[in-house]
């Protein structure tokens, strides 16, 4: 039975991976259309459990009738066929619907709708571009991915709940309070205005505070986990009680949002509870009074206490919810700001797949600022031929990453054309484009997964042969059976921890290269590959590299200049052009900004690292 209720709705529908609407309306019903028919049956089984609440206090006030006019021993004679139909709805109707209703909600809507919403708005922001990721929180961005579902789904569910209870209590109280006597429906009526004029009051404003309570919470999320994430420079640099006020800063906005919430509940619970006193007050005197006339039989008193007192408690559970229906919204607006935004880098709508048949790359008049007005990138022009090993050098901020950036299309360039065997990238697929191109950078984050995952993320339907030959190549081998994690997990099942922090750099780079190894893309960018390793283990990569190398078309990067003085061809750039190219022999001739840059890498300093990097800043 359980496991029926469990499959009516698929969690990991892929969807459409369009953008989701930045309407809320439309936000809500981009979800809900999928799953329509459930949502339709549980406001049909909730019908039918808030039809059954109220018969339920109408056989009570006609139970007091009956007991007041029969006789004992003719009780069950006279009455026995109305007993049995109150006693079957109320022993096997209430239990079958409330039953139906709580599998619905916690088999059926819970687990689905929310991972639902979850596994699709992750697609959707996680082919957001790079760009997005690099203007937020890492830990913000996840904590509305993660909240927004369960408030989606909570707010429908409390609203399907909600609807019946609000219509058919205060319709079928007011009706059952006419027939007794006109009177007792007066201080309902007025009820209803007051209570209608208390949500009208204070539900926008709890809703409000909601949207900024979520803001406040997604920012503390985000500052918490930023110094969770660089714990090592936190820790460097003895800033634990800097990061307490990063910290404190946010979780003071959040409390002083907190406080103003909270005061607005208490002031709509207190008067929520002012006016139901007086309407307990005031019908029940009314209804005394008027049975101490004639005008109404003392089952109807019972039945017009009993609903007031249901009504008074109900009134105070339907504010809680639409309460929670608001706030639920406000969450899903404040999410829905970070979700519902528009990629920045999409496929061409006719998008094909990149071929390659040499690996030829051409950039034309290529310019890119990242949104500015000028620098990066300056009508950059080059021609790169299949199987060509190209060293780019320059000093820092010359615009030598974002060349590689732009290459491998994490950013869509603003002039100029860049093509790979002839073909615009921007015409092409971006997950054929990268599939094509292997990449070792200098930053090296690793996932916090296992070494044999981050090294068949190079290439997921390789061997085990063949990841241990790439780690052999990448010489990770001689770390990797020694590795073991906190679990007990060893060698290749050793998880390496968030962006790999458990491993040296030199290991982190050696796996990030046995990736690329294993990937054995036809175009290969390197990209400061070997900066991290000692030079003896530097030496021995650089053979493998050759290896990897052959055949292939190369783009590498370096500041240390002697790691690509023996490449095909060596491009300087500076201030987003292209300044100089040719052989080392022939820029180191020319006296141009190679030469110099050459001249203070082996022009004896005393620290060789120490002069490397004043070139880079020169």
């Amino acid at each position: 039975m359980f496991a029926f209720f469990e499959r009516l709705i698929d969690p990991y529908t892929p969807g459409t991976g369009e953008q989701p609407p930045a309407k809320v309306s439309a936000f809500y019903w981009h979800y809900l259309r999928q799953v329509w028919p459930t949502f339709a049956a549980l406001m049909l089984v909730g019908l039918f459990v808030a039809l059954i609440e109220v018969a339920i206090f109408r056989y009570i006030g006609r139970i007091v009738d009956i007991l007041g006019v029969a006789k004992p021993g003719q009780l069950l004679q006279d009455y026995g066929w109305e007993f049995a139909w109150m006693a079957a709805v109320i022993l096997v109707g209430r239990p079958v619907f409330n039953s139906l209703h709580d599998l619905l909600i916690h088999q059926t809507i819970a687990p689905g709708v929310t991972n639902l919403i979850r596994w699709q708005t992750h697609r959707y922001v996680l082919r957001q571009s790079i760009g997005f990721f690099n203007n937020d929180f890492a830990g913000r961005v996840a904590n509305k991915v993660i909240q927004t579902g369960p408030s989606l789904r909570e707010s429908l569910t409390q609203a399907s709940d909600a609807v019946w209870f609000v219509l058919l209590y205060t319709v079928s109280a007011l009706v059952l309070f006419a027939e007794a006597d006109l009177r007792l429906a007066a201080p309902l009526v007025v009820w209803i205005i007051a209570y209608l004029f208390v949500l009208r009051h204070f539900i926008p404003r709890v809703s409000r505070k909601s949207e900024e309570m979520s803001e406040a919470r997604s920012l503390l999320t985000g500052r918490v986990v930023d110094s969770y994430t660089n714990i090592h420079t936190v820790k460097l640099f003895a800033h634990a009680e800097r990061e307490d006020d990063f910290a404190r800063e946010a979780l003071e906005d959040h409390t002083s949002v907190f406080y103003a919430q909270q005061r607005l509940i208490t002031s709509m619970t207190m008067t929520l509870n002012a006016i139901n006193a007086l309407l307990m007050v005031v019908t029940g005197l009314m209804a005394v009074w008027l049975w101490s006339i004639g005008v109404v039989s003392t089952g109807e008193v019972a039945l017009v206490g009993g609903l007031v007192v249901r009504i008074n408690n109900m009134s105070g559970w339907i504010m809680w919810e639409v309460t929670g229906i608001f706030e639920n919204i406000g969450t899903v607006q404040d999410g829905m700001n970070t979700i519902a935004r528009p990629h920045t880098v999409v496929d061409a709508g006719n998008a094909r797949k990149l071929a390659i048949s040499g690996g030829a790359v051409e950039f034309d008049n290529v310019r890119f600022h990242y949104g500015r007005r000028s620098g990066a990138l300056e009508g950059v022009t080059l021609a790169i031929r299949p199987g060509e090993k190209i060293g780019v050098v320059g000093p820092s901020g010359a615009g030598k990453s974002t060349l590689v950036n732009v290459f491998l299309r994490l950013y869509d360039l603003e002039g100029g054309v860049i093509r790979i065997d002839g073909q615009d990238i921007a015409s092409l697929s971006q997950d054929s484009l990268r599939a094509a191109v292997g990449v070792v950078t200098q930053d090296t984050s690793l996932l916090h997964r296992s070494i044999r995952d981050n090294i068949k993320y190079g290439r997921p339907d390789a061997s085990d042969e063949e990841m241990i030959r790439a780690a052999e190549m990448a010489h990770a081998m001689s770390f990797i059976p020694d590795l073991v994690d906190n679990r007990g997990r060893r060698g290749f099942d050793a998880h390496v921890g968030e962006r790999g922090v458990k491993l040296s750099g030199g290991q982190r780079q050696r796996i990030a290269i046995a990736r690329v190894l294993l990937k054995n893309a036809p175009i290969l960018v390197l990209d400061e590959a070997t900066s991290a390793l000692d030079s003896d283990v530097e030496a021995a990569i650089q053979e493998s590299l050759g290896a990897l190398m052959e055949g292939k078309t190369v783009i590498a990067i370096a500041h240390r200049l002697s790691t690509i003085a023996r490449m095909d061809r060596l491009l300087v750039m500076d201030k987003g052009r292209v300044v100089e190219t040719g052989s080392h022999a022939e820029l180191v001739a020319s006296g141009g900004l190679y030469a110099r840059l050459w001249a203070r890498q082996t022009g004896g300093f005393l620290d060789a690292d120490e002069a490397a990097e004043q070139a880079v800043h020169a």
